[in-house]
């Protein structure tokens, strides 16, 4: 099974309409993202891994905003919170740098989704490719995530 049809299987789990929108060209940055959907570089919800003291954690956000390290640390009890290199992130999300989807990942992992997002009605995050986007509501994102919404930046 593809990866779209994976992630597009997961989502029909939910009944709320969810579908993935893929792009001939690259969709691998959030700039790249805003400018083949017509939106701000704010409505891509990058999704980001971290390392905090080794676990992985995954952080959705606003693609114009930086996630402070600080907020992290102090959240997880951390003393140590860095970014995972590109292997790491393959391995524990499933998808490669560029296409990291939020949902139907292999394992449980805790996940953050920055408060920033909220400026928006609608915000689009890769669909495990790096030529894809899937269009949700706040309320859907936090659904199909199980994610707990925090102020990260």
């Amino acid at each position: 099974m593809s990866v779209i049809k994976k992630v597009q299987s997961y989502l029909d789990q939910y009944d709320m309409g969810l579908k993935i929108i893929e792009f001939e060209e690259s969709t691998r940055t959030c700039e790249l993202a805003a400018k083949a959907l017509g939106v701000e570089v704010g409505q891509i919800a990058k999704t980001i891994v971290f390392q905090a003291d080794g676990q992985p954690v995954l952080v959705v956000a606003s693609g114009d905003k930086k996630i402070k390290t600080g907020k992290l640390k102090r959240l997880f009890g951390a003393n140590k919170v860095k970014m995972a290199d590109p292997e790491t992130v393959e391995r524990v999300t499933g998808y490669p740098v560029g296409g990291v989807c939020p949902v139907a990942l292999p394992d449980k992992l805790p996940i953050l989704l920055d408060e920033t997002m909220h400026r928006f009605p609608v915000v689009y995050a890769a669909a495990g490719t790096p030529n894809s986007a899937l269009p949700m509501t706040m309320e859907q994102l936090q659904r199909i995530t199980g994610g707990q919404w925090a102020d990260l930046v």
